[in-house]
């Protein structure tokens, strides 16, 4: 499991915490969703997801051709506590919100997650 300090390193980057904070809110999504929200390219995704994946943070699933992502259930409450008080800072949320209404406007979500 991840030490604080390393923890804090991993949230250093803004894609990341973007995908943290969509990830945290809906609970699950994939590489396309968050391309969407956050106007980024699949590959910059991918390589944010696999950092948050290989330290434990996020893990994957796969359903027919979607891998999809989620916040690990082995997460300390410390840690639980952070991504939350993120979730919910005031100072997020211009930009968090931008991120949630693009990907509501998806128009070919995943069946799972509309």
């Amino acid at each position: 499991m991840l030490l604080p300090h390393q923890f804090f390193k991993l949230l250093s980057d803004e894609t990341r915490v973007r995908c943290l904070l969509i990830i945290s809110r809906e609970e699950q999504v994939c590489v396309a969703e968050l391309t969407e929200s956050l106007q980024q390219s699949q590959p910059k995704i991918s390589r944010h997801l696999a950092m948050l994946r290989s330290s434990g943070v996020v893990t994957d699933t796969r359903q027919g051709q979607w891998v999809f992502y989620r916040l690990s259930d082995n997460l300390p409450g410390w840690m639980k506590k952070q991504i939350q008080g993120l979730v919910d800072s005031n100072c997020l949320k211009s930009q968090y919100h931008q991120d949630i209404k693009r990907l509501r406007a998806m128009a070919s979500r995943p069946a799972c997650c509309v």
